[in-house]
């Protein structure tokens, strides 16, 4: 893989941290929409979230001197038909970009280049916080079950997220 090559597949990866936050957006919305407004603001800073990885990447291929290029962003969907099965669907798309980010690792030490190598150790480290901590609330969602009292105690847990 070349340098080029290289640039293109961060390239790349700043669309799927693009599309992550756009997803998770429309996350929030679906819960808004179920009036569990605190699985709406864990969405939410899980879509800031992923635009600051965007972020962190784009200025990264700039001060390697590359060019960042943006790409489309596909339309996420909108309807997830209940709160379990999008928390599903978001445990799904982490495993895709750690995926992702392993095999963008793993060409960079091809490439040997130390510099995107060291910088995506801080994503692959990222990468297994964030599916440890949604594989909790998937379980602690097993444990409600379709008990509405328990989906509302959540709930009331996902809005803590960000307190100090």
């Amino acid at each position: 893989m070349t340098a080029f090559k290289m640039e293109a597949a961060l390239n790349n990866h700043i669309q799927e941290e693009i599309y992550s936050s756009y997803l998770y957006l429309s996350m929030a919305a679906y819960a808004h929409e179920q009036g569990l407004n605190g699985f709406a603001h864990w969405m939410k800073l899980q879509s800031q979230e992923e635009w600051g990885h965007a972020m962190k990447m784009f200025e990264f291929v700039i001060q390697r001197g590359g060019r960042v290029q943006l790409k489309e962003i596909k339309k996420p969907p909108y309807d997830f038909e209940s709160i379990p099965l999008m928390m599903k669907a978001t445990f799904a798309h982490e495993q895709k970009v750690t995926a992702l980010l392993n095999k963008l690792y793993d060409d960079a030490g091809k490439q040997k280049d130390n510099g995107t190598q060291i910088m995506l150790q801080w994503f692959v480290a990222e990468q297994v916080e964030e599916e440890a901590q949604i594989s909790e609330i998937l379980q602690r969602l097993k444990f409600v079950a379709d008990k509405s009292s328990g989906l509302l105690y959540l709930d009331k847990e996902m809005k803590k997220r960000g307190e100090k």
